[in-house]
């Protein structure tokens, strides 16, 4: 497959032949679900915890007598069917963590630009380094490239001006080829690659 590669002002400036090999048909689908769902798993930070009975704070002693008053039996203010008591089976502190092995990883990172890729949601420029930090410099890169929606900017290594300039726009996020990651492949609109970070990504599924 080949791509067209852009410059900062939408016009063509040659073509980049994929350097990984595609994954075809449904292979990788497994392993795309199971790296999306530990990487949500890993952002949980699983601190929601509730008091028991027997950590609430209170008195032992008996409410009330046991029988004579005409009401429901009760024996204990930290008792869970009363307002300020004990919750049962409530969450504790625990660790949501999960890990994927590193083939794993790669396949679904791969299986997942495989699928941008076939759907034109790739956008490679030669280079994305802006003359200044200002937010408007960076807007008329995304209007000459028509880029739409969400946009996930991959640069290695990212230029300066281009995070100052891109930290204020909403629903634009910039990363690097060497942290690309499959979830942040599928979440966004379109993709823009620099053509150095493009090949940053082409080295790391070359390894099989």
């Amino acid at each position: 497959m080949k791509l067209v590669v852009k410059d900062t002002l939408g016009k063509p400036q040659g073509e980049l032949e994929v350097g990984f090999p595609l994954v075809e048909g449904e292979r990788g689908a497994h392993a795309v679900h199971e790296v999306v769902v530990a990487h949500l798993a890993n952002c949980r930070r699983g601190t929601a915890c509730t008091k028991t009975k027997g950590e609430v704070a209170g008195t032992g002693k008996k409410p009330w007598r046991q029988k004579g008053t005409g009401r429901a039996r009760a024996g204990s203010f930290q008792s869970p069917l009363w307002r300020g008591g004990g919750v049962v089976f409530g969450p504790k502190p625990r660790d949501f963590s999960l890990k994927v092995n590193a083939q794993t990883k790669r396949l679904a990172l791969r299986k997942a630009l495989t699928e941008r890729l076939k759907a034109g949601d790739v956008i490679v420029v030669d280079e994305l380094s802006l003359p200044n930090h200002k937010t408007r410099t960076f807007l008329n890169v995304l209007q000459a490239l028509e880029v739409k929606g969400t946009v996930l900017v991959v640069a290695s290594p990212p230029d300066r001006n281009l995070l100052l300039a891109s930290r204020n726009v909403p629903h634009v996020e910039v990363t690097t080829g060497e942290n690309l990651h499959a979830y942040d492949v599928l979440r966004p609109d379109t993709l823009v690659f620099t053509r150095a970070a493009f090949q940053v990504v082409e080295n790391r599924l070359r390894e099989e």
